[in-house]
């Protein structure tokens, strides 16, 4: 029965309904009038006061609180949330009350003298102020004492947040009530602030395993919850390792857009620590409002919109305040996902997607003649090493020939600035994809460069952007090792020393719209990827995070190093310089520059071999125009070796 009313009343975690705290209100604050009028007549007035006088004091008081507490919304508040500001609305809520009250009296007294009015008035402000308050302290005790003791604990785990600063704060009040977590404390690296408490929780410190070990044991503590990526990353290789190994769930609260993003597991918002969030940096600084100025009301073309960074460039163009967006892809499943995702959380975007292909002129000829983009961001491509090492004549295609289209396209119809998607592996390239991404560079880079000479006609602002791998892209290194680990292994890797520089795709996005706003044409950007990540030890990680012992419960095999593969990557080649610019992230790329008729007749020639099916004589060619291109794949490396012939005689 208690258990039912607790539901009827909406005590189970959620409310209490807003006429239930509008009633109690008005019966304290009747309540308080009647004792403080009460109080008066017998010690100061000391008269006979009619019936009638009272049960007009009651309709007066009930009206006049009923207005006030409806002008200031006093009973719309979360009672268990009340803070300092609630109080302030209580108070002006009761002076408006007392002022209505004094003006009746004043105009009706009654009988009663103005001095006792105004003493009356005054006892009943102070009185109507404690007794309001201190019903929601007593609401808020019982709520923790009753609804939080005998309804909320099951099932709960107990957590405590690293990290005492104001998001950790805030985030230890806003799950004070879940139904998921009890959080116990908080907990903190060094002995700071040993035996303190912040907001009714104690601060719990460690300095060795020992001290973590003591904390968990002692308190019973099943998870840690970090409030940002920073921390975690911080405490990656000290507190995560230790809870990894004592089987300690690890937790997170991600920013507020992956909330809205509608990924989390839970509406509290807290999900568990994936390997990306230890690998990923500090959120990247953007000028949005310049990056919004300068896409407002624009129709924006975006090639390769159903792929990993061509969905999450759409994702975020969609919240520009573009004026239209059109979805380029040969993909249909995936082009039909982002389209339902688009018109799901993107109700009002106006947008169109197109199922075409660049290799094919006729249909980018249809899409440009019919939407006239403004911007085109170009991030079709095949990228997979492997695959490109065993079809480099559809490298060609796609990569080299599929970018001159859409630059030739946007020269055609006065397209104002094109930001092709480039890669790390274009520079010094040891594949096939990185080479023709490395073709594509060179077309378009000259392309622009003929534009400022005056030897083309045209006005396309020609930007490249280049970066690594970006976390958790369809068929990278991330998803296909998690996919291992469910299976229960063994996790394949090709080399014990192979490294690797990682991005997230959002910041990858975020970069390439700044590079699209900061670039004037004819550029070659390069993003700072911070620290080189060593994927044996990225593998270690991410079997132990899903709880498993490495080399014990899975195992990871080394596999070789494929065709094309390299130990490192390098972001600039040992020939170029690079220049800064307003962003510390980002750097533009002194490269070779290439005249426009030579990457002319190159691109078309390969596109003639290619076409033709010529592998041997595609891949000498690149190896021409490309003479850093030395390639790893055993299949390609005799051309290495008859350029060095040729070069000799």
């Amino acid at each position: 029965m208690f258990l039912s009313l607790i539901r009827k009343l909406h005590l189970d975690g959620s409310y209490i309904r807003s006429w239930l705290i509008l009633t109690i209100d008005l019966a304290v604050s009747v309540m308080a009038t009647m004792v403080a009028f009460l109080t008066i007549d017998y010690f100061v007035q000391n008269t006979d006061t009619s019936l009638f006088h009272y049960l007009f004091l009651l309709a007066l008081t009930f009206f006049c609180s009923a207005a006030a507490f409806y002008i200031f919304r006093t009973y719309r508040s979360v009672i268990r949330h009340s803070s300092l500001r609630e109080v302030w609305k209580l108070g002006a809520a009761t002076l408006l009350k007392e002022a209505l009250m004094l003006l009746a009296l004043w105009l009706y007294p009654d009988g009663m003298r103005f001095k006792s009015i105004v003493l009356c008035v005054v006892l009943d402000l102070f009185v109507t102020v404690c007794l309001l308050v201190s019903v929601r302290v007593l609401m808020i005790l019982v709520y923790d004492a009753v609804v939080l003791s005998y309804v909320k604990r099951t099932n709960r785990i107990r957590t405590l947040v690293y990290g005492v600063d104001a998001k950790e704060v805030a985030l230890v009040m806003r799950l004070q009530n879940s139904p998921h977590y009890d959080i116990c404390g908080f907990i903190t690296h060094g002995r700071k602030l040993k035996s303190y408490e912040i907001a009714d929780r104690p601060v719990y410190y460690f300095e060795t395993e020992e001290n973590i070990e003591y904390v968990v044991d002692h308190f019973g503590i099943e998870a840690i919850l970090f409030g940002s990526y920073r921390n975690a990353k911080a405490e990656s290789d000290r507190l995560i390792k230790f809870c990894i190994a004592r089987g300690i769930k690890l937790l997170i609260a991600p920013p507020i857009d992956e909330i809205v993003d509608g990924k989390l597991a839970h509406q509290s918002g807290i999900r568990n620590i994936k390997i990306e969030d230890l690998l990923g940096r500090e959120e990247i600084k953007i000028s949005l409002s310049e990056i919004k100025d300068n896409l407002r009301d624009k129709t924006v073309l975006v090639t390769g919109a159903a792929g990993s960074i061509g969905s999450e460039l759409c994702r975020q163009l969609a919240t520009f305040g573009i004026g239209q967006l059109i979805l380029f892809d040969n993909a249909e499943t995936p082009m039909h996902e982002i389209r339902l995702e688009m018109e799901d959380r993107y109700p009002d975007l106006k947008f169109v997607p197109v199922i075409g292909d660049v290799r094919i002129q006729k249909r980018l000829d249809f899409v440009f003649r019919t939407y006239r983009p403004q911007v085109v961001f170009h991030a079709a491509a095949y990228k997979h090493v492997p695959l490109m090492e065993e079809n480099p004549c559809e490298a060609v295609l796609v990569n080299v020939v599929g970018s001159r289209n859409v630059a030739d396209h946007c020269i055609r119809y006065g397209v104002e600035k094109m930001v092709m998607i480039s890669t790390d592996k274009a520079v010094n390239p040891t594949n096939v994809m990185g080479c023709t991404k490395r073709l594509a560079e060179i077309y378009v880079q000259s392309l622009g460069q003929a534009i400022v000479n005056g030897r083309i006609e045209g006005r396309t602002q020609f930007i490249t952007t280049r970066f690594g791998n970006v976390l958790g892209s369809n068929g990278s290194v991330i998803p296909r090792f998690r996919d291992q680990i469910e299976h229960g292994g063994p996790v394949t890797v090709t080399h014990p020393e192979i490294r690797r520089y990682f991005m997230t795709i959002p910041e990858a996005c975020r970069l390439v719209m700044e590079a699209a706003t900061i670039g004037r044409g004819n550029t070659i950007f390069v993003f700072d990827m911070g620290e080189c990540v060593k994927i044996a030890e990225l593998a270690r990680r991410m079997i132990a995070l899903a709880g498993f012992r490495v080399d014990e419960e899975i195992r990871i095999v080394y596999t070789g190093l494929r065709p094309g593969e390299k130990l490192y990557e390098e972001v600039l080649s040992n020939t170029e310089n690079t220049l800064p610019t307003g962003h510390e992230k980002i750097r533009i790329a002194k490269v070779r520059e290439y005249d426009y008729e030579e990457a002319c007749r190159a691109t078309d020639e390969l596109e003639r071999l290619a076409r033709e099916f010529d592998i041997p004589s595609v891949v000498r060619l690149m190896k021409r125009v490309v003479p850093e291109y030395h390639s790893q794949n055993s299949r390609f490396e005799v051309y290495d070796r008859e350029l060095a012939e040729e070069k000799t005689v």
